[in-house]
């Protein structure tokens, strides 16, 4: 199928600028999307945006949270035997030298940002193969190359990769697609909170636009199943 027939999305993360962006393509598209956030508050702000076109419904999920996530999965598998889209595009970060970093801080990052989509998938991967799925996680370019203050960070992302990479391994001959989409600085929240901490001033126009990320990440999705895009590096043209 093309994601331009009624198919079933699953996107984490749809409160921020890249998971939203995707949404809203992906429920323009025709697609069910079902999206997740851990607050109430944020959930119904996020389902009521008039910017809508398509059908969308919410679910609150800790990410933090294993039976959460187990009862999320559980809730999709009964509504949904088939599920063709699952986007990971939540994440957090926390910056700090490896001397001074809380051990902490890397358990949050890795359970959010390696351990929740892994048990996601994992759950998730019989109705990924009826319905011939794909799989998009969003990653940074932090999870190719390391710099100072995010070594934390970046460890879970370069893990995030490795997911993806045996995934791939292992369910093409399922006819499952996997995409990894590494971000340079993209204009979101947690960005601005990366500037705040960096002391450098945040300027949104200089940075990725999550919109144009989310077009390519839609038109990979859209490719003919004779092809596959395995992996994708976006940066902002200027240097913040």
């Amino acid at each position: 199928m093309t994601i331009t027939e009624r198919g079933v999305a699953v996107i984490t993360g749809a409160t921020g600028g890249v998971g939203r962006a995707i949404a809203r393509r992906l429920a323009g598209a025709g697609m069910n999307v079902c999206v997740t956030a851990r607050a109430q508050e944020s959930l119904e702000a996020l389902v009521t945006e008039r910017a809508w076109d398509g059908h969308v419904e919410g679910f609150i999920v800790d990410l933090a949270d294993e039976a959460a996530i187990r009862g999320f999965c559980e809730r999709i598998g009964h509504q949904y035997s088939s599920v063709h889209v699952l986007v990971h595009a939540a994440g957090i970060i926390e910056m700090g030298s490896v001397a001074e970093s809380r051990l902490e801080d890397f358990d949050r990052q890795h359970q959010i940002n390696v351990r929740a989509p892994y048990q996601l998938t994992q759950a998730l991967l019989p109705n990924l193969a009826r319905g011939r799925g794909q799989v998009v996680f969003v990653n940074s370019s932090a999870g190719v190359s390391a710099r100072e203050q995010v070594a934390q960070y970046a460890a879970t992302k370069h893990a995030l990769k490795a997911v993806a990479d045996s995934l791939r391994a292992e369910v093409n001959a399922r006819g499952i697609r996997v995409l990894s989409v590494f971000l340079g600085r993209t204009a979101s929240r947690m960005q601005r909170e990366v500037h705040l901490r960096e002391g450098k001033p945040y300027d949104p126009d200089r940075l990725l636009q999550p919109d144009s990320v989310a077009s390519v990440v839609v038109n990979a999705l859209e490719l003919p199943r004779t092809a596959e895009v395995t992996d994708i590096h976006i940066r902002p043209m200027l240097k913040s």
